[in-house]
């Protein structure tokens, strides 16, 4: 078995442990506090559970949250707290970018060890090390990170944990890893969701894959999937947009799933198309494990 694959399967357990350290005095405190005006940044897989965080904290009602590429973090704004998302903590953009902070700024990042530069960077590191990843495909980090913020805002996770051990034992969507094209559609902190399941598809299984908030996807998209497309919808999709897309001839994927229950079915099926194609999903072409660039 990959690593990834045992990283996929853990994810339960890791996210139900995540919860339970959002309860602590010393993460509370270093998590945003409410009414705080509050920028989340990362890059890549971290920008879109960024993403996911920015739109959960608003519907919760605790503050004013944007979401930014560590590289598009616009300075020239005031925010209360910045929060950064990256699992190595070495990537390029997210050091350089704490490291430009003006003093005085509150800053916290989520990261795996206490000694990597990002956290020496931040005012505040909340350490996820038991979610650690030996795959350069990015996984159970991501997601709980996103399962520490939920429960920071006050989400319940042992349901959504029970969904994703269900979605582990399941069937992956019959026909999904014969198709050629994959299209993932959310809403809300969903997009985020749809955002990162075509990444992995395309980190993973070098899959050609797209993902779009859901009522965007009749304005051009559409036109791209047909009989060889797979469309995976995250969350309740907009009235009538199923029965547009099964007429394209495209394979729906949907379930009334928690969103992060759902992308465990999408990591899944990431790596099922690797090790159909011969590819290693541990060991993508061209990337790894993080971003450091030289200076200049």
């Amino acid at each position: 078995m990959s690593f990834v694959a045992e990283e996929i399967a853990s994810q339960p357990d890791v996210w139900r442990r995540a919860a339970g350290l959002a309860a602590t005095p010393a993460v509370t405190a270093a998590l945003p506090q409410h009414g705080e005006r509050v920028a989340v940044v990362g890059c890549g897989t971290s920008l879109f559970m960024a993403q996911s965080c920015a739109v959960l904290r608003e519907a919760a009602g605790a503050g004013e949250t944007d979401a930014f590429p560590a590289s598009e973090f616009p300075h020239g704004r005031r925010y209360d707290r910045v929060l950064a998302l990256t699992r190595s903590g070495t990537t390029t953009e997210v050091v350089r970018l704490l490291a430009a902070l003006p003093a005085g700024q509150a800053s916290t990042v989520i990261t795996t060890s206490g000694t990597v530069p990002a956290a020496a960077s931040a005012r505040a590191a909340v350490l996820l090390d038991f979610a650690d990843e030996r795959s350069v495909v990015q996984t159970r980090f991501a997601t709980a990170a996103l399962a520490l913020w939920r429960a920071h805002l006050g989400t319940d996770l042992a349901p959504v944990a029970g969904e994703a051990e269900r979605e582990l034992a399941a069937e992956l969507p019959d026909g999904a890893a014969d198709r050629a094209q994959f299209t993932f559609l959310g809403t809300g902190w969903g997009v985020g969701i749809a955002n990162e399941a075509a990444l992995k598809l395309r980190e993973a299984s070098q899959s050609w894959a797209e993902s779009y908030p859901a009522m965007e996807f009749r304005h051009g998209p559409i036109s791209v999937v047909d009989e060889r497309s797979a469309v995976w919808i995250f969350g309740a999709p907009p009235a009538g947009l199923v029965d547009e897309v099964r007429q394209t001839g495209a394979l729906v994927v949907q379930s009334g799933a928690d969103p992060m229950a759902q992308l465990v079915g999408a990591q899944r099926l990431a790596v099922a198309i690797a090790e159909r194609k011969g590819l290693d999903p541990d060991r993508p072409r061209n990337l790894t494990r993080a971003v450091m660039l030289a200076d200049g």
